[in-house]
């Protein structure tokens, strides 16, 4: 008997779908999308075909005009400027590479873990190198950008650095990883005109910046711009071209570098007139001052310093008043003199000139003297700068026609431009057509104004023997191996006769070496002088009167007077205190400069200032230490054994209270400060000091930046 078995597959599709049927409607739709993806592919390839064959065909003559342009393209490269060197070769004005170091903290690479982790060494290693924050003020700048809900991108850590200084940045905690990018560091390099020598001649140099119009680096003032077409260079160009994977840059024609500039500054005259000028300037507070040394021979400006008194009372390097005109008063004294000499108003220098009280003529004021003297021989009115005898003698030539007076400085090329290589250089401004009154007037340096400069190369030309040399700033230029000499040239070959000039270096001599020289109290220098002092009253420009409480003094001679090397000029305004003569005030410059060449051997001589020198010199004066904070001086008192005395110089505290402060000095004015305090001085950087810290027992660590 056969068993009942039910039908289970009919049962059980019953209750559900056919899993055949499944099956063939997962296919449909996955054709279904596999239609519309592939559609959508053949769209965009026919789009990306129609584009490119538009691209190519269609719009071709449109796109090549593009291509051609961005090819065509042409851009400048900026030259390397010139540097500008001293006489020896010593640079004055460079090109360096500084640095500002910025750090991304929002970069998503920045090890935050390890920048908490070497925070607090990070930050003694910033303190102790770069103070411009103390510890705890480095710990909260960098806390605060770190923490901060939007960090910055760019902060800028430090400034102005030197590669050096960047080098050893790259060794602090953190920042020496050898990731970079786990640091957030940027480094941002840029090109700074330097002065190694700080101030130095700084005004007379000059400045660059750039130009209104475009981003070019041009010099605006001194010699940056008087040579900047020759400091500049030549531009370059570049433009654009198709490389392998990309459109970069290709150096088409490229820069010239600008010349080097040679000039006539002698480091070691520069620095000398640098101290006595502000030493004197300092001594009787006055407003500001300004100084020119220059060699008779050549013309060359060998040093030129002009300092002003800032809100601080110190000196800085400022406004170039050297070649700025002003009224020279009675140093024009002997250039009238030299014309009366040449046009035969006077032959002998002892001829007696009556003087008096008073002097009327031209219907204005009558002229006077400061004292009183009947009478003086021609030699007496330069030595004691008589008004009246001045223009007594003036008068005999020129009273029937007072133009004439004017022309022959004219004659002179007085009037010409030096083109000394300054650039502020003013000229002469002499009225061409004088009144009689105002050529009486003009004889003993008023109603004109005269820049110190030019004054100066009249007494050159009569320390020259009448030879009138052009005084230059610049002696060479130098490029790529090329060198180029400028030679000394000549304003006129002979403005008097050498029998004139040595007349008037009598007269000057006098000046100083005479019983009643008006500079008589410059007789006693280890150097022989010879020059001519003047006085000169303010001209307020508002009210045109004179005012008596402001006085310019000048004193503009050569040395030695008996055998001239070197001519000088110096200009001091408003004295407050003790040194108010020009003598004593401006002359006592020239003193002091003519006795530090002598004593260093710079005049041809013996650097002994002893009439009778040993056979066997002292040995040189030797510092070495005596016991912690003192110091022996130890010399020599006479050949033979060493004899010794100890001056003891007063243990300073190990803190700030006793440390002389020299903040914004330059390197060289500090050291002189500190190193005559007894302190030892160690230094970074370069430019003017920027900050002061006692790191030892006497031991000073400045900070020096040129910003």
């Amino acid at each position: 008997m056969k068993q009942y078995k039910p039908n289970n597959r009919k049962s059980a599709s019953a209750g559900s779908p056919s899993p055949r049927k499944k099956r063939g409607n997962n296919l449909k739709h996955i054709m279904f999308r596999y239609v519309l993806i592939t559609l959508g592919i053949l769209l965009f390839a026919v789009a990306i075909g129609y584009k490119l064959f538009r691209t190519t065909v269609v719009d071709s003559d449109h796109w090549d005009k593009k291509a051609s342009a961005e090819l065509q393209h042409i851009d400048t490269i900026a030259p390397v400027r010139g540097d500008i060197l001293a006489a020896d070769g010593t640079v004055l004005v460079t090109n360096l590479q500084y640095y500002d170091v910025r750090v991304d903290f929002g970069s998503e690479a920045f090890a935050g873990k390890a920048f908490v982790e070497n925070l607090e060494a990070l930050c003694d290693s910033l303190a102790l190198h770069f103070p411009e924050h103390d510890k705890d003020g480095w710990r909260e700048a960098l806390q605060k950008q770190y923490t901060a809900q939007k960090k910055s991108r760019s902060y800028r850590l430090l400034s102005r650095i030197s590669y050096a200084d960047l080098e050893l940045f790259r060794t602090f905690p953190f920042f020496n990883m050898p990731n970079r990018n786990k640091t957030g560091l940027i480094e941002e390099p840029y090109m700074k005109r330097d002065c190694p020598y700080g101030d130095m001649a700084r005004r007379s140099i000059g400045r660059v910046g750039q130009t209104k119009t475009c981003k070019e680096i041009h010099g605006i003032s001194g010699l940056e711009k008087a040579l900047d077409s020759l400091l500049y260079g030549v531009p370059g160009t570049y433009k654009r071209v198709p490389f392998t994977n990309r459109i970069g840059n290709w150096t088409d024609v490229p820069a010239t570098a600008g010349w080097n500039v040679t000039t006539t500054i002698d480091i070691t005259l520069q620095d000398i007139l640098e101290q006595e000028l502000n030493l004197i300037l300092d001594s009787c507070q006055a407003e500001w001052g300004s100084a020119v040394l220059m060699e008779v021979a050549t013309g060359d400006i060998k040093a030129i310093s002009n300092l002003e008194r800032d809100k601080d009372g110190r000196y800085i390097e400022a406004y170039n008043r050297a070649v700025v005109a002003y009224e020279p008063g009675s140093v024009v004294k002997p250039i009238s003199m030299m014309f009366a000499l040449e046009d035969g108003l006077v032959n002998n220098i002892d001829e007696v000139i009556p003087i008096g009280g008073s002097f009327p003529y031209g219907g204005g004021r009558a002229i006077t003297d400061s004292h009183f003297n009947s009478q003086l021989t021609v030699a007496g009115v330069i030595e004691e700068s008589s008004n009246i005898g001045m223009a007594r003698i003036i008068v005999r030539g020129f009273d029937k026609d007072p133009a004439a007076f004017v022309r022959r400085f004219d004659d002179i090329g007085f009037f010409e431009k030096m083109n000394s290589g300054i650039y502020e250089e003013e000229r002469p401004r002499i009225h061409h057509n004088p009144s009689r009154l105002d050529m009486s007037r003009m004889c003993f340096g008023y109603a004109t104004a005269i820049p110190p400069l030019y004054t100066l190369s009249v007494y050159n030309a009569i320390a020259n023997g009448g030879r009138y040399v052009r005084p230059r700033l610049v002696k060479g230029l130098s490029r790529d191996g090329v060198d180029s000499v400028i030679p000394v040239s000549y304003i006129r070959d002979r403005i008097c006769s050498e029998e004139n000039a040595a007349k008037l270096r009598t007269m000057l001599r006098r000046v100083v070496d005479g019983s009643r020289g008006t500079a008589r109290r410059l007789k006693n220098c280890r150097v022989p002088l010879a020059g001519k002092t003047g006085t000169c009253y303010n001209l307020d420009t508002v009210t045109k009167q004179y005012d008596h409480a402001k006085k310019r003094l000048a004193f503009c001679g050569f040395f030695p007077a008996d055998n001239p090397r070197y001519s000088m000029m110096v200009l001091t305004y408003h004295p407050r205190k003790d040194l108010l003569g020009a003598a004593a005030c401006s002359g006592t410059v020239m003193q002091n400069v003519a006795e530090k060449m002598y004593s260093r051997g710079m005049l041809g001589n013996t650097t002994d200032f002893h009439d009778n020198v040993p056979a066997s010199p002292a040995p040189p004066v030797i510092n070495a230490p005596a016991r912690p904070g003192d110091y022996t001086l130890l010399r020599s008192a006479i050949s033979g054994p060493l004899q010794a005395r100890v001056i003891s110089t007063p243990k300073g505290n190990y803190g700030d209270t006793s440390m002389p402060s020299v903040t914004n000095m330059s390197f060289r004015d500090a050291l002189a400060v500190l190193e005559k305090a007894g302190y030892t001085v160690k230094f970074r950087g370069s430019g003017r000091v920027r900050h002061q810290q006692l790191v030892g027992d006497k031991t000073i660590m400045l900070t020096l930046s040129c910003s």
